[in-house]
Formats: structure tokens, C-alpha cells, sequence
């Protein structure tokens, strides 16, 4: 089966409330082109039936569910919070928008539209999900005085909120999470983004840097994004030179014992060249 295109392995599973027939006639063949489950539904069924759907996706026009539309949009919202809901309707005005966002739509999209904008804003709203689900089941990340909190969308340094905009933070928890691996600049923008990076873009260059800015005002003792010219970047909390951290590192180096036979003895035994003498500086260390 043909899966979801730039958001996991995981097949996408899709029902549409909808009743315009040659809209949705377009729609079921592009669908069924690109391999996903879909489908379609005539009028409003119960919650309980599209949690045995197992869905990744709702799409529901509005317009045929009556006087009662609103109503089951908050409940289908309310009891499938995991439910990426994408309404697409007829014309409508900025406060029915509102509504349906803040009852937990993730998109509202107005006919006439294309199909194919349609189904890249289901991509988007299940992109957007399982990456939440990812960051609640990985928890916190620490490094150095930086902590990630996927769950909140923040960085911390020594409890205090580092200024991230959204973007950056996708960025860093992406390093954060990739154990010291080097990544490509493609492979970052196509993770982030979402899509592929067009020739001579810089926007990753921008951020990183942008994102290393930030870092260092909060955290000036540590350096966590690594550069490798040519090729991407790489996350690791390494002390800078001459810091406190970098201080304490080199001492509990210099207190760690040596390991092997004392040097004394092996060093005597050269010079002296004498197995005997070698043999007497062990007993009188023993």
C-alpha cells in the first residue's frame, strides 16, 4: 500500500462527510491513486463508528449536517482529541472559522477547492499530530544547562524559558533527538519544513544560526550545535574553552588514577637494565 507521503510509514486511514458529487468524484480517484484508505460518508455517523474506523483523518462539510453541525463537530473533537478534523465547506465568514478552530478543527478549507490543496492539509494536520504524539512518548531531553521539552514546545536554561520561535524549535529538538548524528541540510529541511529544499536555499543555515544565537545568551558556558562544512550539523553539550564546566572536566581528568604497574618500577628496570634490581623495587612496593 502506498503510504502517507512525508509523514511516517503508517498508512493514512480517511473518512469525508460530504455529498458534492463531482468534487468528491476527483477526490476518490486521487485518493485511490496515491493507495489510502478512504471513506465516504453521506451524512453524520456516530462517534462510536469513526472510533472503529481507526481514522488518522476527518474531513466534514459543514453544510450538509444541518442545524446540528456545530454540536457534532464539538463532540467528535471532544471525544477523539487524536482525530486530525479538517473542515471543508462552502462559503463562510471569519467568525464560523473561529468557531469551528476553537471547538478543535486543526484546518478549515472553503469551496471550491482543489482536491490535491485538500488532501496536502489532511498531510499537514496528521504530520502535525504524530509528531505531538512523538514528543509526549520521548519526554524531556537534557544536555549541559539545556533542557528540551517536546510536550511544552520549549527549551530551558537553569529553569528559564529560552526564547524559541516555533521553527527553532523544531530545529533543535530534531539535533536534540538524532544522538549525536551528523545531519544533512536536506534531510533537516525536508524533516522540518516538510518538504524538499529547492537549490541554494539557506534557510537552514539562517536558523541554525539564528537558534545558536539564542543558545548562547542563555547558556554562553556551553556549545551545542556543531557545524560540519559540507555536509549539516550535529547536536552535542560541549563545554567551551576556558568556561567553568570546561575547568571542571580537566580537573576530574587529572584526579582519575593511572592504570598499570607503577611507573617507578618500569622505569627503574630500564635504566638499571637489571631483572634482579627490578625484582627488589616490586617487593619493597608490594
Amino acid at each position: 500500500m502506498t503510504t502517507e507521503r512525508g509523514t511516517s510509514a503508517q498508512p493514512l486511514r480517511l473518512a469525508v462527510i460530504d455529498t458534492d458529487s463531482g468534487f468528491l468524484q476527483v477526490l476518490d480517484k486521487r485518493l485511490e491513486r496515491l493507495g489510502w484508505e478512504h471513506r465516504t460518508l453521506a451524512s453524520a455517523v456516530p462517534v462510536e463508528t469513526i472510533v472503529a474506523m481507526r481514522l488518522s483523518a476527518l474531513v466534514v462539510d459543514l453544510g450538509i449536517l444541518g442545524p446540528g453541525a456545530w454540536d457534532y463537530l464539538d463532540r467528535v473533537c471532544s471525544e477523539l482529541p487524536g482525530l486530525g478534523v479538517v473542515v471543508c465547506t462552502g462559503q463562510s465568514t471569519v467568525a464560523q472559522r473561529v468557531r469551528a478552530l476553537r471547538l478543535g478543527a486543526d484546518d478549515w478549507l472553503a469551496k471550491p477547492c482543489h482536491p490535491e490543496e485538500l488532501i496536502a492539509r489532511v498531510e499537514a494536520v496528521v504530520r502535525r499530530r504524530r509528531r505531538s504524539d512523538a514528543r509526549e512518548e520521548r519526554g524531556a531531553v537534557a544536555a549541559g544547562e539545556l533542557q528540551i521539552r517536546g510536550d511544552r514546545f520549549q527549551a530551558f536554561v537553569d529553569g528559564e524559558s529560552v526564547d524559541l520561535t516555533r521553527r527553532e524549535f523544531e530545529l533543535i529538538e530534531l539535533l536534540a533527538g538524532s544522538e549525536g548524528r551528523v545531519l544533512e541540510r536536506e534531510e533537516i529541511y525536508q524533516r522540518v519544513w516538510g518538504y524538499a529544499m529547492a537549490r541554494g536555499d539557506r534557510s537552514v543555515d539562517v536558523f541554525v544560526r539564528k537558534l545558536r544565537q539564542k543558545l548562547e545568551r542563555s547558556s554562553p558556558d556551553w556549545r551545542y550545535i556543531h557545524t560540519h562544512f559540507g555536509v549539516g550539523y550535529r547536536f552535542a553539550a560541549e563545554p567551551v574553552d576556558g568556561s567553568e564546566p570546561a575547568r571542571r572536566e580537566a580537573e576530574a581528568a587529572l584526579a582519575e588514577p593511572a592504570e598499570g604497574p607503577a611507573p617507578s618500577t618500569v622505569r627503574f628496570a630500564e635504566i638499571d637494565g637489571s631483572e634482579t634490581l627490578a625484582a627488589e623495587l616490586r617487593a619493597l612496593t608490594s
